[in-house]
């Protein structure tokens, strides 16, 4: 690892094979890997499970940065396998938001990554307060930036370390240059993605001897993989490795919304909404932040509500056969806010906020629709709360996550919020990854 970003062209590598390009989306659970051809379509995936994180009393999330490069290298080689007679032109990373590691002069980390969920760093986060605009994405206890202060109080004095995302420390190993992370990802770092620079306010931290990498747009060539990696991974010698992005931009990008106004709700554990719009929209009072995509950028929050509160009633055998009999066109007449417990963040910022999920009727049919019209509700309130803040309204919502496969809840929400809905035929972070490896070239 190491050096300037490679040229865009050159490299040792088999003309004759027919292209791929590969995508990763290495999280805290599992790392994916999908290859894709030069129309977008899906030729191989893989799977491998990582290892759960240390989670420690203190509110520590930790995770040995090595355990992802090991799933990576071990995903690749079984996407490998499945693609004889196919060279790999680019690969892209996209990984967990705001998992952070301190790395030295070659790259090697000098420690644990700190996780995304890590809440240790409340002494820095109350320094970054005191500089930080309100509107920067970087206050928090779980920011990135929180998190780079917190590890450089544990640095030996005078030691020298670079501040990377688990994309960056990744793209590195791969063969990308090392110092090098994206717009998405360095956005909690505190990097200004409109103005493409860090801020001025981060003279008051004094944040040296830490270096922080230089930003570039997401698909933006670093390097090239080696024979060595080339041998690990079975990506062909010179395949180009370009900057990343963040796991949830990648899901969007998945999508293949490309317009303002257009939507994409996720329908995971936890609701969350976005919307393409033509100009920036911060709000960290209500969680509301954006990430850049090419001219346009993606607006979004999430509320705590969503699948969570669906399991704790319903398993997935439950969740088909009461949604086989649902009447979504007619009305429950309840009235939920289903939360898994007390607090809101989006669209109402409430850490008191209590769930509403009374009355119970008798049948569970009734009940279950009553809880899919509570979650939809929120949803309509959560693209009228980024429209207030200046976003477009809606024109078209395309679903990813879990319950993007639930038919009858897709015509609750299409109720809802009268406009169409639709499932997104691609919808995995690493497809989006490799689109943007695709682009690269």
């Amino acid at each position: 690892m190491g050096g300037a970003p490679a040229p865009s062209t050159g490299g040792s590598v088999v003309r004759s094979a027919l292209p791929c390009w590969i995508g990763l989306d290495v999280g805290t659970s599992a790392c994916r890997a999908v290859a894709i051809d030069a129309e977008a379509r899906e030729l191989a995936n893989a799977r491998v499970a990582l290892p759960a994180p240390q989670v420690r009393p203190d509110g520590g999330v930790e995770q040995a940065p090595d355990l992802w490069w090991n799933a990576a290298v071990t995903a690749l080689a079984r996407l490998g396998e499945a693609l004889a007679g196919r060279r790999s032109v680019a690969v892209c990373v996209a990984a967990t938001s705001a998992t952070l590691l301190l790395a030295d002069r070659n790259g090697v980390p000098l420690g644990p990554a700190l996780l995304y969920n890590d809440r240790r760093a409340r002494a820095a986060a109350a320094r970054i307060a005191a500089v930080a605009p309100p509107t920067s994405p970087a206050r928090g206890v779980t920011s990135g930036l929180a998190k780079a202060l917190h590890l450089k109080a544990s640095l030996p004095i005078g030691t020298e370390a670079w501040v990377l995302h688990q994309a960056d420390w990744l793209a590195a190993r791969l063969g990308g240059a090392l110092g090098y992370s994206d717009w998405n990802n360095a956005l909690k770092l505190g990097f200004d993605p409109a103005a493409e620079r860090w801020p001025d306010w981060f003279e008051a931290l004094d944040l040296a001897p830490l270096r922080l990498p230089e930003v570039v747009a997401p698909g933006t060539p670093l390097g090239r993989v080696d024979r060595a990696t080339a041998a690990a991974t079975g990506l062909a010698v010179g395949t180009r490795v370009v900057a990343g992005t963040t796991d949830s931009t990648a899901a969007v990008i998945a999508t293949g919304v490309a317009e303002p106004g257009e939507g994409v709700t996720c329908l995971g554990s936890t609701l969350v909404v976005k919307v393409l719009a033509e100009r920036r929209i911060d709000e960290p009072a209500c969680g509301v932040y954006s990430h850049r995509l090419g001219d346009l950028w993606l607006a979004g929050g999430a509320s705590n509500s969503g699948g969570v509160v669906l399991r704790r009633f319903f398993d997935d055998a439950d969740l088909a056969r009461l949604s086989a009999q649902l009447v979504p066109e007619r009305p429950s007449g309840l009235d939920y806010y289903p939360l898994p417990g007390p607090g809101e963040r989006f669209p109402l910022a409430d850490p008191d906020l209590l769930p509403r999920l009374t009355p119970r009727p008798e049948d569970d049919v009734l009940f279950l629709q009553g809880l899919l019209e509570g979650i939809a509700a929120i949803e309509r309130a959560g693209y009228r709360r980024l429209h207030v803040l200046g976003a477009p309204a809606p024109t078209v919502v395309t679903t990813i996550g879990g319950g993007a496969g639930n038919a009858a809840w897709t015509r609750i929400r299409a109720r809802e919020l009268g406009i169409p809905v639709r499932p997104a035929a691609h919808r995995e972070a690493a497809y989006g990854a490799a689109l943007l490896a695709r682009r690269a070239g």
